[in-house]
């Protein structure tokens, strides 16, 4: 039969088909077409043939044809048909679909969707033949369809409706997604079916997904393409938090229980990346579209839209070069934002009620750069050019023409500073786990250190410190770069080339063809015609002194130095190299010897270098010091009688008219000194008894007993010496105009310093002997007259800076050892001895202002100068001491009682302590934030430090209980008379309170108790200082705003200054409300004003902030119900806190509105703050506008009061204030006018400007107030609420009228018409006729 049947239709014998195949049964067909089906022999043909003898207007042949169709669709689906065939039937079958009516072809579509429905789909081929179907259905102009009709494409759209409701099998998730792409679908419909295959992607197994999401990216050429990217990011963004979570919990769980590994996860996601990142490549709009949401979810919660996944596609994105700038761009401000809304929500307790705490944006990027390991090689490069663009954005920037000093601590960085790290610590960790890259990374860094020598470059020597401390063996095969880079070493700043080479020290320690290298770079920078470069080649030098030991130095440990992460010594070849070191190490002294015939700049270097290099390296001892001693000879006079006993004529030199200092002597006797007592300290106490190195020690013995002779005789010589003596005395010349001044300052300045470093040296070696004590005062005193001259002469001359005592020379630790002893030593034995001293208040003041002097300096660079300045455990030691000293000094001797009824010259010693210990609890916050709870266990009156006992110590307890100890000043300080009170005092005690009240736990009790008191204070306390009253304010502020929002204690203070200062009308009698006596008629205005002022620019800033969440929140909100609930609810408190806030602050400038405050700061301030008020205000209006536009929503009660209030009680008080403003400056004009008339044109000139600068605010706040009334008429149009009742019309504008002149103008005018009546008429018409005057333009 089948024969028959296909030579019928070769010979186009379409009757015979027609009669054969109704006399075939469907059996016998169907067995027919699955024979040759199988066989693969002429089943094209056949079907061809049973086709054309079933046409379509016989219902017997259209019920054979939905026949055939079923069997084929089967047959293709069971998998048993050859490829070719099974397409070749396909093709047949899409060709004769438009030949079916209309209910066929409904039949047939079923047939699809119950066959997804059933999960009966193997392969997906058959689903082919559906698009040609519902293409086909969409055609048809009408279709039965129950008891009515619908058209061809409302009947399809109810289809792929239907189809995307159902359940689908997951194994058919990617047959049906790719048979889509095929069909012709509108928005909605293609909407639909997005959302179903992204609900199906989050079901399916990780394998499953990359052929998926490739599916739907095809699919994405259709349209909604941000649903499907949103989707995308969602999902993944979700299983990341899953792992992360499981990651969490993974110490309890076992591994079997793990449901999504992380290696399997990782290498979907960079799979998906690639593909989504090509097809970008080929469909540049899905790229667009991607930004577009990035962007949009910018302003609401960033975890939704920066995560690892997304982070990861960014960066692979940024390698197409069309996107490159836009995606850095956007992660650039995505960072800082939210490092600067971190730092935001931080500092409100208002905000951190209200609002979670921001994503850690730095947590994401790492975890990126973690999962980059899982074969993600195209993120890698986006990795490294985002951190070299967060460093080159936000690293430290030098202002044009100045000198940065780094002062970055380390607990309160910037965001910028924050951005600048996370560059740094994404480039670390790429270079630790990626090593094609490290290459790349150290190249970058090296060369910015080398190019960008006019910036700041030390966020790149920290980099390049970590990473050779991470990796010195991986970076030796990179040592060419390293060694390239040593070649620019002679044109770089000295700072950074100190920098370079303490952070590839470890390199030179395994490497020593870079050691060879850098050796031959400083030796020709020693020969350098610049003095930097000079300059650069000591500090090299030094390095390599202090870091490569000989043999038989004294350990690290011994020296007590503390090393650095940087300084980590690689001691690979140390055991075998150590005599070589010595030979090195000496070759090296030789180098540095002929630097002391430079300048002195190079010489002052060596000499500080000196000590370190001695305390790591303690067999170069000799040969330093015979070099420090040939060179002291140089300077000394060696005739015991003869004064002065140094020449200081040899330490300057002149170049034509200008004279230079030559040699730092000072600073030579300050090297000495430190190295001797090194020496005698360190060196002999851990000699070994049985060593046979006479000859050797002889040689350090003869030298050390020289040089102490010689500081001997120094010392004498100088107590006998009269400034006649150096030729300088109060008549001698000192202005720096000339050239014997210039040479009189070098030697007064050298003699302080000799004098400076012979006390200590004295001190030293005294052993509390009086006769040396009483030396002591001789060389303090020559210091203290030379000190005096300076500053009397500066006075006169009118220099800068004349009351700043000049950089001291005293060591930080001989300072902590002289006060401790100076204040604190109650051994009867010394006690004679030291009364010598302590007789002496200038000695005394004098080594309190060298302590500040030196906190100063570890507080502004975190070191300080002489030997262990560097040091940091040694430093916080010696801080500790020192603050222990002052604390005792304070608390012992009240200000008051010190020196009564005798005016002493400098400050008062007591007032010195409170002030260096309000830079000590700086300093240790910020330099020390660590080491805070071992600082106050040191405070105590032992000062024992137990570590141990250190970390378990309550920090908030300890701060309380140093707080109250300066409460109790505070409160003595003012509880005295008015001639009692001593206003630096105060203001320095509320300095401290406000300092350690930062280390309070804003939850504890204590803080409480803290701001209860501040309160207390400023409500009970007249207060009649002015910088008082404002440190006082500050305090009860930045208390307030860790606890609660200040809104409540603005209004109270804006009740209390209008009832000072009175109200705008002056007919009108305030009633004084004294909520706050520290607001007095004298603080009132500018001080407390301004401050108020301040703070409610701050709150509008929170709100604004906060309206900005709440638009983001609105904007990523879902349309479907359960989600729109969620945020509804969520917005809710936000909404409630805003405008309660915007009400009492309103209820706030309602007071400062109507109170007559003086022309300048005030008015302007407050005229710029009602202007923001309104735009604030505004915006609360166009979120509710948004609220009632998309979501159909309507406007709370709250709302309706807030505009209500504006209405009553701010805006027609603003105009009235714009007037009064605007009279008291016409005033002033008016006065400035009749005062100069014969300067008239100059004077009016000035007044005029002075009062357009004061008057700008006026025309913004009009306009601020008519956007927001422009707002508030589309609000009530929208809401259907009319708002605009509230609001009365303003009177203010171009002009205004005031009705009592315009009354008696109108009386004038009536009795001068009476007089003249005839001319009336006259004079009506010639008004009339003229033209109205022009209006002035506003400028």
């Amino acid at each position: 039969m089948d024969q028959k049947i296909l030579s019928l239709a070769a010979e186009d014998k379409n009757e015979g088909l027609q009669c054969c195949l109704q006399n075939l049964k469907e059996t016998e067909l169907l067995e027919i077409i699955t024979k040759h089906a199988v066989k693969g022999k002429e089943c094209g043909a056949l079907l061809r043939g049973i086709f054309r003898g079933s046409p379509c207007s016989q219902d017997v042949a259209v019920q054979r044809r939905l026949t055939v169709y079923r069997h084929c669709i089967q047959l293709v689906e069971s998998g048993d048909l050859q490829r070719e065939v099974a397409s070749e039937i396909m093709g047949l079958l899409m060709l004769e679909v438009h030949l079916f009516p209309g209910a066929s072809l409904i039949e047939l579509a079923n047939l699809f969707v119950d066959a997804v429905k059933g999960g009966s789909l193997s392969n997906g081929k058959s689903l082919d033949l559906f698009p040609t179907v519902l293409s086909a259905l969409s055609s048809k102009e009408s279709l039965a369809y129950g008891k009515g009709e619908l058209t061809g494409e409302e009947f399809k759209k109810q289809l792929i409706n239907s189809l995307c409701s159902s359940r689908w099998d997951p194994q058919s998730v990617i047959f049906l997604t790719s048979m889509f792409r095929d069909v012709s679908l509108s928005v909605e419909e293609l909407q639909f079916v997005v959302e179903k295959v992204l609900r199906m992607l989050s079901k399916l197994d990780l394998q499953e997904m990359p052929p998926l999401v490739y599916q739907l990216l095809l699919l994405s050429a259709k349209g909604s393409k941000k649903n499907i990217v949103e989707g995308i990011i969602t999902i993944f963004n979700d299983l990341d938090q899953k792992q992360l979570i499981q990651q969490e919990n993974s110490i309890s769980l076992d591994l079997e229980d793990a449901t999504i590994p992380q290696d399997q996860l990782c290498h979907v996601e960079g799979t998906i990346i690639l593909h989504i990142v090509f097809a970008i490549k080929l469909d540049q709009e899905l790229g667009r579209e991607l930004l577009k949401y990035l962007k949009a979810g910018q302003q609401g919660d960033t975890s939704k839209i920066l995560c690892p996944f997304s982070a990861a596609l960014l960066l692979s994105v940024s390698r197409i070069h069309r996107f490159q700038e836009q995606v850095f761009d956007f992660l650039k401000s995505t960072i800082l934002r939210v490092y600067k809304d971190h730092q935001f929500h931080q500092s409100s307790k208002f905000l951190q009620d209200l609002v979670p705490q921001p994503a850690c944006v730095s947590s994401i990027l790492l975890k990126t750069v973690k999962n980059s390991v899982y074969g993600w090689d195209h993120v890698t490069q986006g990795l490294v050019e985002l951190g070299f663009i967060l460093m080159d954005s936000f690293g430290p920037k030098a202002a044009f023409g100045t000198k940065v000093v780094e002062t970055i601590s380390v607990n309160s960085r910037t965001p910028a500073q924050q951005a600048c790290q996370l560059g740094s610590r994404i480039l670390l960790e790429a270079f630790k786990v990626h090593e094609p890259i490290r290459s790349e990374i150290l190249e970058q860094v090296l060369n910015r250190v080398i190019t960008k020598a006019a910036n700041p470059v030390t966020h790149f020597l920290d980099l390049l410190s970590d990473i050779v401390v991470s990796a010195p063996l991986i970076l030796q095969n990179s040592s060419s770069k390293v060694t390239e880079a040593f070649d620019h070493l002679s044109f770089l700043p000295l700072t950074t080339v100190q920098g370079l080479l303490k952070a590839v020290q470890p390199l030179l320690k395994i490497s020593m063809s870079m050691r060879d290298s850098l050796i031959l770079v400083l030796r020709k920078a020693m020969f350098s015609s610049q003095i930097d470069a000079r300059k650069s080649a000591v500090a090299g030098f030094l390095l390599l002194l202090r870091n490569f030991k000989v043999l038989g130095s004294l350990s690290s440990s011994q020296c007590s130095q503390a090393i650095g992460a940087s300084q980590i010594q690689v001691d690979v070849h140390m055991r075998y190299n150590a005599a070589a070191n010595e030979a090195f190490c000496l070759e090296i002294l030789g180098s540095l010897r002929r630097c002391l015939s430079q300048q002195a700049d190079v010489r002052l270097m060596l000499y500080e270098g000196f000590y370190d290099v001695l305390r790591r390296n303690s067999q170069l001892a000799s040969s330093v010091m015979q070099t420090l001693l040939s060179q002291l000879k140089r300077y000394y006079e060696p005739e015991p009688d003869l004064l002065p006993p140094l020449k200081l004529e040899g330490c300057i030199t002149a170049q034509g008219d200008h004279i230079f200092l030559q040699e730092p002597l000072a600073h030579l006797l300050c090297c000495i000194h430190h190295c001797l007592h090194w020496y005698k300290s360190s060196l002999l106490q851990h000699r070994n008894p049985d060593d046979d190195d006479d000859d050797e020690d002889n040689d350090h013995t003869g030298c050390q007993q020289d040089l102490h002779d010689i500081l001997e005789s120094i010392t004498r010589r100088m107590i006998k010496c009269d400034l006649e003596d150096f030729e300088l005395d109060k008549s001698a010349d000192f202005s720096l105009a000339s050239g014997v001044g210039v040479k009189n300052n070098i030697y007064a300045v050298l003699v302080m310093g000799i004098c400076e470093v012979l006390i200590e040296y004295n001190f030293i070696i005294a052993n509390f002997s009086k006769s040396k004590f009483e030396d002591i005062l001789g060389l303090f005193k020559c210091y203290s007259k030379l000190s005096d001259i300076l500053k009397e002469k500066a006075a006169k001359g009118r220099q800068p800076g004349n009351n700043k005592m000049a950089r001291s020379l005293i060591s930080m630790t001989f300072v902590s050892t002289l006060l401790t002893a100076l204040f604190r030593d109650s051994t009867r034995s010394h006690e004679e001895s030291l009364s010598v001293l302590r007789a002496n208040m200038d000695f005394m003041r004098y080594s309190v202002c060298v302590a500040l002097q030196k906190i100063q300096q570890l507080e502004e660079t975190g070191v300080t100068d002489g030997p262990d300045g560097q040091n940091s455990e040694k430093m916080f030691q010696s801080i500790c001491e020192i603050t222990r000293v002052l604390m005792w000094r304070y608390n012992s001797i009240p200000t008051a009682a010190e020196n009564p009824g005798k005016k002493d010259k400098g400050k008062n010693i007591s007032l010195l302590c409170l002030e260096g210990l309000l830079r000590v609890f700086n300093t240790i916050q910020q330099r020390y934030p660590s080491k805070i709870p071992q600082f106050f266990t040191a405070l105590d009156a032992l000062g024992e430090e137990d570590e141990e006992g250190a970390r378990e110590i309550n920090v908030t307890e300890k701060a309380a209980f140093q707080i109250k100890q300066f409460q109790r000043s505070l409160i003595n300080q003012l509880s005295g008379g008015e001639d009692d009170f001593n206003s630096k005092e105060a203001l320095l005690l509320v300095s401290i309170l406000s300092t350690l009240s930062r280390l309070l736990a804003p939850s504890s009790p204590q803080f409480v108790q803290m701001l209860s008191w501040t309160v207390k204070i400023c409500k009970e306390t007249n207060i009649e200082d002015v910088q008082f009253c404002k440190g006082l304010m500050n305090l009860l502020f930045s208390l307030h705003a860790q606890f609660k929002s200040p809104v409540s204690v603005l209004r109270e203070l804006c009740q209390d200054i209008h009832g000072h200062l009175g109200d705008i009308d002056q007919d009108i009698e305030v009633e004084k409300q004294s909520h706050f006596a520290s607001v007095s008629l004298k603080t009132a205005a500018p001080t407390v004003t301004l401050l108020v002022l301040a703070q409610a620019a701050k709150v509008l800033e929170e709100v604004d902030w906060l309206i900005i969440k709440l638009k983001g929140l609105l904007g990523s909100e879902k349309l479907s119900t359960e989600d729109l609930t969620q945020t509804s609810n969520a917005r809710l408190p936000i909404e409630k806190a805003i405008i309660l806030q915007l009400g009492t602050l309103l209820t706030a400038c309602h007071e400062l509105v109507q109170t007559a405050l003086p022309a300048g700061s005030c008015t302007e301030t407050l005229l710029k703050e009602l202007a923001k008020m309104y735009t604030i205000l505004t915006s609360v209006v166009k979120y509710y506008l948004q609220i009632c536009s998309s979501h159909g929503g309507q406007i709370s009660a709250r709302l309706e009061k807030l505009v209500k209030l504006s209405g009553s009680h701010l805006t027609p008080q603003c105009y009235a204030f714009i007037t009064y403003v605007q009279n008291i400056h016409s005033e002033s004009l008016s006065l400035a006018g009749e005062k100069k008339k014969k300067k008239k044109e100059e004077a009016s000139t000035v007044t005029t400007a002075k009062i357009l600068r004061d008057t700008k605010p006026i025309p913004n706040l009009i306009f601020a107030i008519e956007q927001y009334e422009k707002f508030l008429i589309h609000l009530s149009k929208k809401s259907k609420v009319n708002l605009m009742q509230y609001m009365k019309l303003s009177t203010s504008r171009d002009f205004r009228i005031n009705a009592a002149t315009l009354d008696a103008a109108l009386q004038e005018k009536g009795s001068e018409d009476e007089e003249n009546e005839p001319d009336n008429e006259q004079t009506v018409t010639e008004e009339q006729s003229q033209e109205p005057k022009k209006k002035r333009r506003r400028k």
